[in-house]
């Protein structure tokens, strides 16, 4: 009688034997990495824009007919993730700038129109809306814990448009750094301070998608990469999460982001080392009554620590400054006449009066560069109009951008914003005039018709 049973359980065995080893191999390959993708993943969207953009004819003989050049519909794309089930996504402000037509695709392959929420060019964070009900929503984490070394995902639609699906790609590295600082470039808008380096490969496309933890929880938002190529070379950044969900919350709240402001300026870019001679980071203008006055800072202290952040150059005071809102309270270790202080700032809003604001040549809007505004854009100048929006197409026309600061129009210095209403306007009709202007702290010049 043995025999036969013993076959029998033998038959069994072998029956289930291929299919439990099947389920075992499975789960073995369940790592840690393959759960937080499956986590983060179903709210990963692509997003798809159409902008119109000003292109400059190749053949030199076209000028002639066509001196402005001739206006081009050109698709772009990028990542986003969705942060409630209704319908609100985050994404780069440097994807969405100047579109025409957003359209957002889940992962399922459900396409969305989407409308924008608010744009903050400053932190690169946009916020899109697009009308849904239970949508799948990105778990949020925190970066302030992060070890360098962990594990991190990157996940969003690099080359969507070649590979035809809106499947989103996942890459896994390390965190290599944190509160990374990078310089500011030429016609670069945003800025690039206390981010999180990684070597998970980032490439166009990916750019506003999540950078997740093992855990499955978002801890950042992709946004560039340093390459000699153009492609990942293991070197790339992320937003904080908890700076981008404070921009967008402030963006859908008032449609703009409230700056910090404390009264003060510090040394610039021309004095990137000055830490190591006076050991911190050296105060170099205080405005009369702000925060930073009333708390006793003084021109030439030298500012230590900020929110337990150690400074050493402006990148550093700016990533202090990005995230903190109005209201909060910022407590600064400094030097004054070689004595350790401690001071506590009340922050403020940045006081730009509104009444100063003027809208100029068709959109363009400026406002007059007063000691707040000096502070708050770390412009060298002591006079000028900012130029704080100006329409793609006069950028085209005028060779004038956003952020610039216009000191003299021919022999005409200019104040302020008034000032610069009054010059255009008598210029209107006339010949061309010739504007000098401040551009990331350097002196620039050209020259335009006014019509």
């Amino acid at each position: 009688m043995r025999g036969p049973l013993v076959c029998g359980l033998a038959a069994v065995l072998n029956a289930i034997g291929p299919a439990a080893r099947a389920q075992d191999a499975t789960r073995s390959r369940q790592t840690a990495i393959v759960t937080a993708a499956a986590r983060v993943a179903p709210a990963v969207v692509s997003v798809n824009v159409l902008r119109r953009e000003r292109r400059m004819p190749a053949d030199p003989f076209d000028l002639l007919f066509m001196p402005r050049g001739y206006e081009q519909t050109v698709e772009g794309y990028g990542s986003g993730f969705i942060v409630s089930s209704d319908g609100v996504v985050i994404t780069n402000q440097h994807v969405t700038q100047g579109a025409e037509q957003i359209v957002v695709t889940t992962r399922d392959g459900r396409d969305f129109p989407a409308k924008v929420l608010g744009e903050d060019p400053l932190t690169d964070i946009a916020v899109l809306r697009v009308n849904g009900s239970d949508l799948p929503v990105a778990p949020l984490g925190q970066s302030t814990d992060l070890m360098i070394g962990e594990w991190v995902l990157a996940i969003g639609n690099p080359f969507a448009y070649l590979l035809g699906n809106s499947e989103p790609t996942v890459t896994a590295g390390v965190v290599s750094a944190t509160g990374r600082n990078l310089l500011p470039s030429e016609g670069q808008a945003g800025i690039y301070v206390g981010m999180i380096q990684t070597d998970a490969a980032i490439n166009p496309g990916n750019s506003g998608g999540p950078l997740a933890n093992a855990s499955g929880q978002v801890v950042g938002v992709n946004s560039n990469i340093l390459t000699p190529s153009g492609g990942s070379v293991g070197v790339g950044f992320a937003i904080p999460i908890e700076r981008a969900v404070r921009v967008a919350d402030e963006l859908r709240r008032f449609g703009t982001v409230r700056r910090a402001w404390v009264g003060l300026d510090v040394a610039g870019a021309d004095d990137l080392r000055g830490w190591k001679r006076v050991g911190g980071l050296r105060v170099t203008q205080v405005a009369e009554h702000g925060p930073a006055a009333r708390a006793g800072i003084a021109e030439g202290d030298v500012l230590l620590v900020a929110k337990g952040h150690r400074l050493r150059t402006f990148l550093d005071w700016e990533a202090v400054l990005l995230d903190t809102g109005p209201g909060d309270s910022l407590t600064v270790s400094y030097r004054h006449a070689g004595q350790a202080r401690t001071a506590r700032l009340t922050v403020t809003d940045l006081p730009t009066t509104l009444a100063e604001k003027v809208a100029i040549l068709g959109g363009m809007k400026v406002v007059t560069v007063t000691d707040a505004v000096r502070a708050e854009r770390g412009i060298q100048s002591d006079h000028g109009a900012l130029i704080y929006d100006i329409p793609d197409e006069m950028q085209q026309a005028t060779g004038l951008r956003s952020g610039d600061v216009v000191l003299q129009i021919n022999r005409a210095k200019i104040a302020g914003a008034e000032d610069l209403r009054r010059a255009f306007s008598r210029a209107a009709g006339g010949g061309a005039v010739t504007v000098w202007f401040e551009r990331g702290g350097r002196l620039g010049r050209t020259a335009f018709y006014v019509r």
